[in-house]
C-alpha cells in the first residue's frame, strides 16, 4: 500500500504544480512559481519511490491519466 501512497502524492503534487503554472505568469509572480518548482521536485521524487515496486508502465499510465483528469477539472473549476 505504501508505493500507491506515493503514487497519489505524485499525482496531486503534479496537478497543483501545473494548476499553478498559469499562475505563475510565466514565472512572475514568486509565490505561484514556488508552488510549481516544488510540486514538480515532490511529484517526480515520489513517482520515483513509487517506482520502486509498482511497474513502470502501469505507475505512469496511473500518474498521466489520472494527473489529466484532475487537471481538467482544477482548470474547468479555477480558470473556467
Amino acid at each position: 500500500m505504501k508505493p500507491y501512497f506515493f503514487l497519489l502524492l505524485a499525482i496531486l503534487a503534479e496537478v497543483a504544480a501545473t494548476s499553478a503554472l498559469k499562475a505563475s505568469d510565466s514565472f512572475t509572480k514568486l509565490i505561484p512559481a514556488a508552488i510549481v518548482i516544488a510540486g514538480y521536485v515532490v511529484s517526480f521524487y515520489s513517482l520515483s519511490i513509487a517506482v520502486r515496486t509498482i511497474p513502470l508502465g502501469f505507475a505512469y499510465a496511473l500518474w498521466s491519466g489520472i494527473g489529466i483528469i484532475f487537471i481538467i477539472a482544477a482548470g474547468f473549476f479555477f480558470y473556467r
